[in-house]
């Protein structure tokens, strides 16, 4: 028993309302069955992980019978694995986690085997061990103790009040880079599981029923969340391995459908003209005769042309002149490329401002500035970075284009104009070693508070609460 020592006994009846906030279950029926030596707790999607020295299992309880649209998802040590026989003389090998009960502020900690209790009327079984010696049972009575309520999962609080529990979290990626290295550090630090997925090597199987992602001949487990770094090479076959995921149910940081839009400039660009947000002037045509009116619709030279697919400043080219926009122009229909005529914004002198947006905020932002003599700010050219303080209204278009793409994570580029701010970029997979080391920030710790956020358990919709407590 907790803390406060009382003489008499706790009194429990064959059936009373409990708790057990290390796993984010504030009210649960359990039935009282002194004939039973072994407490149980029905859990569905149980799942090892973890190192060998000390195993971990996750699950899934639905703590409201009838109503498997509630799921909250557990994790807990192990302390032990033992076979459990039931009344009807079945037995099974089951994992035995340890954890606090809770009955009218009364607290003490339990062994609780996790089975599958599907179609049992009370979703908890308390056995003799989980009573102890301070606890009397009167198994004539019901609801000896007060009741509580199942519309405590209606709450909008159930998110925030919900125990930090351990995540298994994919990250998609090819590279060991410095992105990929301090998602995985910054994800161990916070006791989750977290593994590097070659996107590459994982196949498919597409069916109606049982739709998996497998790996090196294996079905990948289940995830919590998947934070997709995939890269430009890889886009077509990268979002289709995330629309998997996605029809799995998995938590993916950016989706897929906003991962291709940003990747091909001339989608990305109607997708922010339709949500009327500011970017330089761009014109687009596949015939040869257009050419001196794509140069007239941004302005004339100089003017920026822009290949489709480009990253990291490749495939972008100044042209100065005229002459130059004709040349440069012509030699890419030559090569069959698809490629952007756009505005260059003389005022921003060859700077930009990248923006790191996660949920609904900028987290950092930083102003990069072009190597001597180059046009281009990327890092990867050899450009600089410093720490910025930008405006409302940079703050605030940065955030309209990472949601016009519906991403999570994004990394906004935006240009200084005597007009205001201009979009050049939204990149759904942002680099954050500049980023991190510029601002000083722990942006990779900010993603997994994100992922924390969303992957914890929603509120229930309860529409009669006295019917809730049936």
């Amino acid at each position: 028993m907790s803390t406060d020592e009382h003489a008499a006994k706790l009194t429990l009846g064959w059936e009373e309302w409990v708790s057990l906030p290390g796993l984010g279950l504030p009210a649960m029926k359990a039935k009282v069955d002194t004939g039973a030596r072994t407490s149980a707790l029905h859990a569905t999607e149980i799942e090892t992980f973890g190192p060998a020295a000390a195993p971990k299992v996750r699950f899934t309880v639905h703590p409201v019978p009838g109503q498997e649209g509630l799921r909250i998802p557990c994790s807990a040590e192990i302390i032990d694995r033992r076979e459990v026989t039931s009344s009807n003389g079945e037995s099974e090998m089951r994992y035995v986690i340890s954890t606090d009960l809770v009955v009218d502020g009364h607290s003490w900690p339990i062994e609780v085997t996790l089975t599958d209790r599907s179609g049992m009327t009370v979703h908890m079984l308390l056995g003799r061990q989980a009573l102890g010696e301070n606890v009397a049972v009167a198994p004539s009575e019901r609801f000896c103790q007060p009741e509580l309520d199942y519309a405590v999962y209606a709450s909008k609080h159930i998110r925030k009040a919900a125990p930090n529990r351990v995540l298994r979290i994919a990250v998609l990626s090819r590279e060991d880079n410095f992105s990929t290295r301090r998602l995985v550090e910054e994800g161990e630090k916070r006791g989750h599981t977290v593994e590097v997925i070659d996107t590459t090597r994982c196949y498919m199987d597409i069916n109606a029923l049982a739709p998996e992602v497998h790996y090196d001949g294996k079905r990948l487990p289940r995830y919590d969340a998947v934070i997709p770094r995939i890269g430009a090479s890889i886009t077509p076959y990268g979002t289709a391995v995330l629309r998997q995921f996605e029809t799995l149910g998995t938590f993916c940081v950016n989706g897929s459908a906003g991962i291709t839009a940003s990747r091909d400039k001339l989608h990305a660009h109607q997708v922010l003209a339709r949500q009327k947000i500011g970017m330089p002037e761009t014109a687009f045509a596949a015939s040869p005769k257009d050419t001196k009116n794509l140069i007239d619709i941004v302005g004339g030279a100089p003017l920026i042309v822009k290949l489709l697919e480009s990253t990291q400043g490749k495939g972008v080219v100044l042209a100065e002149t005229k002459k130059a926009a004709e040349s440069v122009i012509t030699a890419f229909r030559g090569l069959k490329a698809n490629f952007l005529v756009q505005q260059f914004v003389k005022e921003a002198n060859g700077e930009d401002i990248r923006c790191l947006v996660v949920g609904s905020k900028v987290v950092a932002a930083m102003k990069r500035s072009g190597a001597e003599g180059d046009f281009r700010s990327n890092l990867h050219l050899g450009g600089s970075a410093v720490s910025v303080r930008i405006s409302k209204e940079e703050r605030a278009t940065a955030v309209k284009a990472a949601k016009a793409f519906g991403l999570n994570v994004a990394g906004v580029d935006l240009l200084r104009s005597e007009t205001g701010p201009k979009v050049l970029e939204v990149n759904s997979s942002p680099g954050l070693e500049g980023i991190e080391r510029t601002s000083k920030k722990n942006i990779a710790g900010l993603i997994y508070d994100e992922i924390e956020d969303h992957v914890r358990p929603a509120p229930l919709r309860v529409r009669k609460q006295a019917t809730a407590r049936k």
